[in-house]
């Protein structure tokens, strides 16, 4: 989504646009998931995560447009490198463990898109595994997206066109899961996921360089 959102709107609004969609995309999974959530693990995340989460947002009202596109673009990157680092290994955490990744994870989604692949290893990690995965980092991030949004509120980041296009986000995105059902059903796996990481890669890499040009 920043990618398609930064060229439209810019890069300030980006994060709280994504941070509103979100939200409203896991209270779907959440309920549609809800007999699988791992509320002991939703309330560790939760109670190390939000603090941080909410001084994360709030470092991200205070860049400039350059800065946020450098944040936004580098994150995107990081993530397909940090994707790939953690698929080589088999990770295990205790709950302190996961408590403790949960508060530097805090920091880093408060203020970026795409932060989600940590907190799924992390639960992976913490012994998760299936439907539980996506049940509990559906209800968690409820949470934690509820966080970020009174932050952009009081920040006033949160104006009328802001939530009108997130909304509008959440409307089309549905329909639209059930196309990529079929396409995957067509590509390879491996193929599927080389083509998405080629284009956020590339993305991550022209909005750092747009950035780098503003800056200079």
């Amino acid at each position: 989504m920043p990618l398609v959102l930064v060229p439209i709107l810019g890069p300030e609004p980006v994060v709280p646009i994504i941070a509103i969609s979100g939200t409203l995309t896991n209270m779907s999974r959440a309920l549609a998931f809800h007999a699988a959530i791992d509320w002991r693990r939703v309330v560790i995340v939760v109670i190390a995560a939000t603090p941080t989460s909410i001084l994360g947002a709030f470092a991200y009202t205070l860049l400039s447009g350059a800065g946020a596109m450098l944040l936004i673009g580098s994150m995107l990157v990081a993530v397909v490198v940090l994707r790939r680092l953690i698929g080589h290994r088999s990770l295990r955490c205790s709950d302190r463990g996961l408590a403790v990744g949960a508060f530097f994870w805090g920091l880093v989604v408060g203020g970026t898109a795409g932060a989600g692949v940590i907190i799924i290893s992390l639960l992976m990690a913490a012994g998760l595994t299936g439907a539980s995965v996506i049940a509990t980092d559906a209800a968690l991030s409820i949470a934690i997206g509820l966080a970020r949004l009174a932050v952009f509120g009081l920040a006033g980041a949160l104006t009328m066109k802001v939530i009108g296009v997130a909304v509008l986000i959440g409307a089309v995105t549905f329909p639209g899961a059930f196309l990529a059902r079929l396409i995957l059903k067509r590509l390879p796996l491996h193929v599927h996921t080389a083509m998405l990481e080629a284009v956020v890669v590339i993305g991550g890499m022209v909005m750092i360089a747009g950035a780098v040009g503003k800056m200079g």
